[in-house]
């Protein structure tokens, strides 16, 4: 699978926007789906997973409500939709494909996926 992330750009705090991520291939709904983001000077961080159905999400802590993640398995996309905008959400978010294992704990960590979309900038001013 390759992944294609989209939806960055430049909002005003208080904003919104919806970031995209379209797989190719057509064994997407076998994945287990991820955001990270990654701000300058900071370590990659884990924002939300999907299970491959949609039924089960996990989010960190941070998100409080303000990000919501999505996908529709007919259209190989996952979604992300952000709310509430704060600068301190700047960051290069990125998308990620984990093929195999359980939805667990351990979806909230970078080294289980196996396939990254080359990322989004998302950018909010304040």
């Amino acid at each position: 699978v390759q992944l294609q992330a989209s939806g960055g750009g430049l909002v005003q705090a208080g904003g919104s926007l919806r970031l995209s991520c379209a797989a190719s291939g057509r064994t997407f709904s076998s994945y287990i789906m991820g955001w990270f983001r990654q701000a300058p000077g900071k370590e990659r961080e884990f924002v939300v997973a999907i299970s491959r159905t949609g039924a089960n999400t996990c989010y960190a802590d941070f998100v409080k409500g303000r990000f919501t993640i999505s996908r529709d398995n007919a259209k190989n996309t996952v979604y992300l939709q952000i709310d509430s905008l704060k600068p301190e959400d700047t960051a290069v978010y990125y998308c990620a494909a984990k093929p195999t294992g359980a939805f667990t704990r351990a979806t909230m960590s970078p080294t289980v996926y196996d396939v990254w979309g080359q990322g989004t900038q998302v950018t909010v001013s304040s």
